[in-house]
């Protein structure tokens, strides 16, 4: 029997509405940093049907800064923490490096797991996942893409699916950081901020990216050896293009932008801030600095939806929710799409096939 099985969360057919259980989900939160902190928050006062139940971190500080928060207890050993009784579902916001084992732990047990992006930093590693998943024989992994929550990518979906701008032409998208850390790789602006836009591609487009070329302009003079901006071009397997441009040091924000051409239409994001401010002779609308206020509501409505999931054991019928499967995608176009980026080639992407757990 499953752990989700032994803490009184039974099965339940997919797309059920029956509730198996009135208690709060216990989670076991692995990492405190920003990303942990921040979920530990969400997940204490702003989701329904949940508790935070325990916290670990590298740093015990940090641990020990969000159970004061929180409520919670800090167990220092994260497979502890993944095998304690009391924990139904892990959240797992530590370094890429440790993804892998924690969320391959966890299916072990039985336990729900949502995991930050990558779902591995490898295809190997990601691969693993998917053949541990696949061997327990349900879905029990979620990959935490937060942007297929954002109230403004729903709408933009639900355009494109309702057919009001007809078929899909171009897919527009911008990503821009204010700054990131002097020299890293060239490679980390594609596995660490382009993926989000892999993901999303993917989403809502509903079909694979078949091809892949990157380009880069003469670096800005603050990427500091990086190869930024990067322009992306990708092609999707009906001949849609997809275009993302990448700039993490721009300087002047955190902005994400995205439009989607159609045959009779386009449909874009609007706005990241609802006001408009006059001041100092200008009108301006204020830009976040990171990501976390542009996408706030997008991660409340994400661990709202996971923990949902838990409590029907079985996923909410039309849930956006990345599955293990669309991780292992996600990693294996960045790497593609790295390639790329080092050959300055077109690099043709074969996605395996999508085994059949995974199938819609």
């Amino acid at each position: 029997m499953s752990r989700v099985g032994q803490a009184g969360f039974s099965s339940a057919a997919p797309g059920s509405t029956v509730w198996r259980n009135t208690r709060p989900v216990t989670v076991g939160l692995i990492g405190a940093g920003v990303m942990g902190a921040d979920h530990a928050r969400l997940l204490s006062g702003s989701v329904s049907g949940a508790r935070l139940g325990g916290v670990c971190d590298v740093d015990e500080t940090r641990a020990r800064r969000v159970v004061e928060a929180t409520g919670a207890r800090v167990l220092p050993d994260p497979f502890a923490l993944i095998a304690d009784d009391d924990i139904d579902a892990v959240l797992v916001a530590s370094s890429d490096p440790t993804h892998e084992a924690y969320v391959l732990a966890a299916i072990a047990v039985g336990k729900p797991v949502l995991c930050e992006k990558p779902l591995a930093p490898t295809v190997d590693g990601c691969q693993r996942i998917i053949d541990a998943e696949t061997a327990y024989g349900s879905r029990l992994v979620t990959v935490g893409f937060m942007r297929r929550y954002d109230p403004g990518y729903v709408e933009l979906k639900q355009a494109l699916d309702d057919g009001v701008i007809g078929a899909p032409l171009v897919l527009h998208c911008v990503h821009r950081n204010p700054a990131n850390s002097p020299g890293q790789p060239s490679a980390a602006v594609i596995t660490n901020s382009a993926v989000h836009e892999l993901d999303v591609s993917r989403w809502l487009l509903g079909e694979e990216i078949v091809e892949a070329t990157v380009h880069t302009p003469r670096p800005a003079a603050a990427a500091g050896g990086t190869a930024d901006p990067q322009l992306l071009v990708l092609r999707t397997a009906s001949g849609a293009l997809v275009d993302i441009e990448v700039f993490v040091n721009a300087g002047y924000g955190y902005e994400v932008r995205c439009e989607l051409v159609g045959e009779s239409g386009t449909v874009e994001l609007g706005m990241p801030s609802p006001t408009v401010q006059r001041r100092a002779g200008v009108i301006a609308r204020p830009l976040a600095m990171d990501w976390r206020p542009r996408f706030a509501e997008a991660y409340r409505r994400e661990l709202q939806d996971w923990v949902d999931s838990v409590r029907l054991a079985a996923p909410a019928a039309f849930s956006p929710a990345a599955t293990a499967w669309d991780g292992f995608a996600a990693t294996y176009l960045a790497q593609a799409c790295v390639r790329a980026l080092e050959t300055g080639a077109p690099v043709t992407i074969d996605l395996p096939s999508r085994p059949k757990l995974y199938e819609p």
